[in-house]
């Protein structure tokens, strides 16, 4: 009786350029992660979509199938970085029964851990000039929702809602940066217990923020 070749638990599907082994992420996730080392180690100019795709396991042409390209997959690990810390944003905004220094302190701590406790710096593809195009939109639209969930917390402290909307925009922006700004000094230092980091970083943006 002869053989098919496709036996029981035998994988079907669009040819792999390489074996590797199995790490049960979806082709698209496979993508990204394999951007996500790429774009943080060799750089995102220097980085060929064949190359990605060659480092997901698959070949150049069906990576086609699950991305556009480059691009996308950039635009999408950008967002990566910003989505979980809205999400908790929003969280700590609805539960008013915490002072809002407190839930401020939460979400600056939170965020550094976030943008510092994976496994590449993401945050460091902010820095990219790539990142200004239009293309990116959908980034650059869920960070001001972020930026604008840090605004609305600071204004609901007592140091905040004695701000001129001037002088609460600035302070907004000077918390804001330092939080984004974690990922130079955590580039610089990658061992840094990040826990200790986040509390600290937490902490000195209170104090700009006046609470």
């Amino acid at each position: 009786m002869g053989t098919t070749g496709e036996g029981p638990g035998r994988r079907v599907g669009r040819p792999r350029a390489a074996q590797r082994p199995d790490s049960g992420l979806r082709p698209r996730e496979e993508l990204l992660a394999a951007a996500a080392e790429l774009f943080t180690t060799r750089g995102y100019a220097a980085t060929t979509t064949r190359t990605v795709a060659e480092r997901a396991g698959m070949r150049q042409a069906s990576m086609y199938h699950y991305v556009s390209g480059k691009e996308e997959l950039l635009a999408a690990l950008l967002e990566s970085t910003v989505t979980p810390s809205l999400a908790y944003a929003r969280a700590l905004l609805a539960d008013d029964t915490a002072p809002a220094g407190n839930r401020l302190w939460k979400l600056c701590r939170t965020d550094v851990e976030l943008l510092c406790g994976g496994p590449h710096n993401l945050g460091g593809l902010y820095l990219l000039p790539e990142v200004r195009a239009e293309k990116f939109a959908g980034f650059h639209a869920v960070r001001a929702e972020l930026k604008d969930a840090y605004r609305q917390l600071l204004a609901a402290t007592t140091a905040g809602g004695a701000l001129a909307k001037s002088d609460l925009d600035l302070r907004t922006d000077l918390v804001f940066g330092l939080i984004e700004g974690v990922i130079l000094v955590h580039r610089s230092d990658p061992d840094r217990s990040v826990s200790v980091f986040a509390e600290a970083a937490a902490d000195a943006a209170l104090r700009i923020a006046g609470v």
